[in-house]
């Protein structure tokens, strides 16, 4: 892990957002893959898990954080867009009170506007009361930061509604299990278009995951979802094509 730290091993990989009435790009999620010298790609289903066990995803986090604040800052110099960038948040974090004023630090030391960074966290990060407590103030310090902040996987495992009353998120993303063809399409579009619809009324932005047919697109364009990401539109990419998407924008 260290040696793959050391030799940038790990490679932050780019998935584009884009937005439904404007059908330009307007966001990416940072994803990591690790070029390992002898193994060659390995995916973060692999590794993710093993890292969260073993203490070494804080680390990671912080790398990939860097690695895009150093991409946003080569972007900036060159002129082109910043759209918000989301990078994933491991709930290993909180066990530090102050884990906020390093992630600051970076994206101040390459001078990161606000409202272009975007940590992602996903519902398995709660557990009980006094959890949810701790990630609400840990939210409002990352807007007093100048940082955004989303719920992922939205709907994957026991989500309770109570928490977008209870959590400042800028951005919800609906997982793609609602998006599967089976049996139980109706029920699932119904429960999105409610979704939708009721964070709308908390100033909440919705993104759709998982998304691959044009059929997707047009329905969810149509009941008010803001955001798509998914093979439909583009797959992860590395950084450079996802520059050469940038530089299409201007």
């Amino acid at each position: 892990f260290e040696d793959s730290i050391e030799n940038r091993h790990f490679q932050v990989y780019l998935q584009p957002k884009i937005g439904l009435k404007s059908n330009l790009l307007e966001g990416a999620e940072a994803l990591v893959r690790w070029n390992h010298p002898q193994r060659g790609i390995i995916f973060p289903s692999e590794f993710i898990p093993l890292f969260e066990s073993n203490g070494k995803i804080c680390r990671l986090d912080l790398y990939v954080f860097e690695e895009v604040c150093a991409a946003m800052e080569r972007w900036k110099q060159a002129g082109l867009p910043l759209v918000p960038v989301s990078v994933n948040l491991s709930r290993q974090h909180f066990r530090d009170a102050g884990f906020l004023d390093t992630f600051a630090g970076i994206a101040s030391r390459f001078s990161i506007p606000d409202n272009v960074l975007e940590f992602e966290l996903t519902e398995s990060i709660f557990f009980d009361n006094q959890q949810i407590r701790t990630v609400r103030q840990a939210i409002q310090e990352m807007h007093s930061m100048g940082f955004l902040c989303s719920l992922d996987d939205f709907g994957s495992g026991f989500s309770s509604l109570g928490l977008l009353k209870n959590l400042p998120i800028d951005v919800l993303k609906i997982d793609s299990l609602f998006f599967d063809e089976g049996p139980d399409r109706n029920k699932d579009m119904a429960l999105v278009e409610g979704i939708i619809d009721m964070v709308k009324k908390f100033d909440i932005r919705t993104v759709a995951e998982g998304i691959e047919s044009m059929d997707q697109v047009e329905y969810l364009k149509r009941i008010g979802c803001d955001y798509v990401q998914g093979y439909v539109f583009y797959r992860p990419m590395p950084q450079s094509d996802y520059e050469a998407l940038l530089i299409q924008e201007c």
